[in-house]
């Protein structure tokens, strides 16, 4: 039983005040710097590999931004337009994820950018962004909880909606705090029905287009030619066919979102110096692809001036694929689609609570959040997190009235701009590293894993999320379509980060690390020291695996 004492009640054996990694009033101290904390290796089970964490991030990121979205794009930006957004922000992905993976196999911590934004910029930052994150994060899980109940009830409308939340809720909070393995394994199957899926729409699609429907004709890049490539957005001419390609940013990085996750449970993740860096390079080409193949076949079988496009009804009925079956007389897919759609909602769900309560248990490692938030499970798994993630949950039954409802999606859209804040980070840190390698004349070629191009792709991907996050909502600024809403919807996340930093500056008087602070060095030696990091080899049936090898 002394496990279990330990682990429920760690005040009694553990001396919180013995983490001196960061202090609040200086930046990263170098001599007693701990590059994976104490309580991480002891309190937290390495029960995800590999596979999984490349799926987890695969099943966030595969949602209803692919199966329903993609007609909003198409309408919007037109077949070229959108295909050309989704390439430019793959390219951001791209770079986000290597910068991501070098970051986190020097510093494999649980929290990931958000501790090691800590360790890089300023603790003031890592709180501010620590608790965006955790915010955005659990207001999520009631979100995706309230569109599942939507996409059951495209079935049947006659169960009171808020007997599916409790099942959802129920069975969410059961997922969360069982072994970490189990978890991985659970979305594991969701993220590998959704590849399916994909794989099989793609297939559909390429038979629908090229004729191979009995009575169906041959459509190739007809709807490239009328109504054309392009959608005049706003305003007219080449301006307005600008317009149109830059408005599908946000939509694309929204259907990204969630790839940076993949690093939130280093701590929990087997092997993560080789791990972590594996996945992030392989999970961007797998969304990369998925994503352009989809809305390249979206482009050839539906017309950008379809008015089902513009559906919101939250359901299959509004996915690009399903009305191309509908038009082929494929009746089947609709229920296939909505069921696939609800295990994304659901698997997104959980993928937001292993963000938002892995982010907490960071915090609180670095003593901003309470100790408690530390306590956890005989399996490791931080069961007070968990617990303050299950109270936001119940906000999921606002979807009993509709009026509520609405209130409820505009207050998540204040957390949309999220994303785009991680991803600054995350390059930040990347962009950091690179110059404290140089100041303390350390080649990055020592690093755990380094590519030659990344730190021009790490300033790439700061200056263009900057760009998307302050354009992000131009639409209100043009004439006629000011809407206050949309415009606090879409800025107002910008502010709220500057002022909790500004504050907890200013009440911890915390500094900017310095070049020199930055224990580069004993990372190094840390990742060259540690046991488990030796090569990944891939034996047997696994060297032809395409899917998550």
């Amino acid at each position: 039983m002394a496990g279990l004492e330990t682990s429920l009640n760690p005040a009694k054996n553990i001396d919180y005040g013995s983490t001196r990694a960061v202090s609040p009033q200086r930046g990263y101290n170098n001599e007693d710097a701990e590059i994976v904390h104490e309580l991480e290796n002891r309190d937290l089970a390495r029960g995800l590999k590999q596979r999984h964490i490349q799926m987890i991030a695969i099943a966030g990121a595969i949602g209803t931004g692919l199966f329903l979205g993609l007609g909003s794009s198409i309408a919007t930006a037109g077949p070229l337009g959108s295909l050309l957004g989704y390439l430019f922000v793959g390219s951001i992905v791209c770079a986000v994820q290597f910068s991501l993976g070098e970051v986190t196999a020097l510093f494999p911590v649980t929290g990931s950018f958000v501790r090691q934004a800590e360790i890089f910029v300023d603790p003031a930052l890592a709180f501010a962004i620590g608790w965006n994150v955790v915010y955005g994060a659990f207001i999520s899980v009631p979100s995706e909880i309230s569109a599942a109940v939507v996409l059951i009830q495209y079935w049947n409308e006659t169960v009171n909606p808020a007997v599916w939340v409790t099942v959802l809720i129920v069975v969410s909070v059961l997922v969360a705090v069982i072994f970490i393995g189990i978890y991985g394994e659970v979305e594991f199957f969701f993220a590998l029905l959704k590849i399916l899926l994909v794989i099989g729409i793609i297939i559909m699609g390429l038979v629908i287009d090229l004729g191979g429907v009995p009575g169906q004709p041959r459509l190739g890049f007809h709807y490239w030619k009328t109504p054309g490539p392009f959608v005049e957005y706003i305003a007219t001419g080449s301006w307005g066919r600008f317009l149109g390609f830059w408005a599908v940013m946000s939509n694309a990085v929204y259907s990204f979102a969630g790839v940076e996750s993949l690093a939130m449970a280093a701590a929990e993740t087997k092997n993560p110096r080789q791990n972590i860096p594996k996945a992030c390079k392989r999970v961007f080409a797998r969304l990369t692809i998925f994503y352009v193949l989809a809305i390249l076949i979206v482009g050839m079988l539906v017309s950008s001036d379809d008015d089902r496009l513009s559906n919101e009804s939250g359901t299959a009925a509004q996915s690009p694929f399903v009305i191309a079956a509908s038009d082929a007389g494929i009746k089947a897919i609709p229920s296939i689609v909505n069921a696939v759609v609800l295990t994304s909602a659901w698997s997104a769900s959980n993928q937001s609570i292993l963000a938002g309560t892995r982010t907490l248990y960071g915090l609180a490692l670095k003593g901003h959040a309470p100790k408690f938030f530390l306590w956890t499970t005989p399996y490791g798994i931080p069961y007070m997190c968990v617990a303050l993630q299950v109270t936001f949950s119940f906000l999921s039954y606002m979807c009993v009235s509709n009026e509520a409802l609405t209130v409820f999606y505009w207050f998540v859209d204040l957390t949309a701009a999220g994303v785009l804040i991680s991803w600054i980070t995350i390059a930040l840190n990347h962009i950091r590293l690179m110059k404290a390698l140089k100041k303390q004349g350390i080649s990055p070629t020592e690093l755990p894993w380094h590519n030659f191009w990344t730190p021009y792709g790490s300033w790439f991907a700061l200056v263009a999320c900057i760009i998307i996050l302050l354009t992000g909502g131009f639409t209100v600024f043009t004439e006629g379509n000011w809407n206050p809403s949309s415009f606090v919807s879409s800025y107002l996340d910008i502010p709220l980060v500057l002022v909790v930093y500004g504050g907890y500056k200013l009440i911890r008087n915390t500094n900017f690390v310095s070049l020199e602070e930055i224990p580069i060095r004993q990372a190094i030696e840390a990742a060259r020291n540690d046991p488990d990091n030796v090569p990944i080899k891939v034996t047997g049936w696994e060297r032809f695996n395409i899917l998550w090898g």
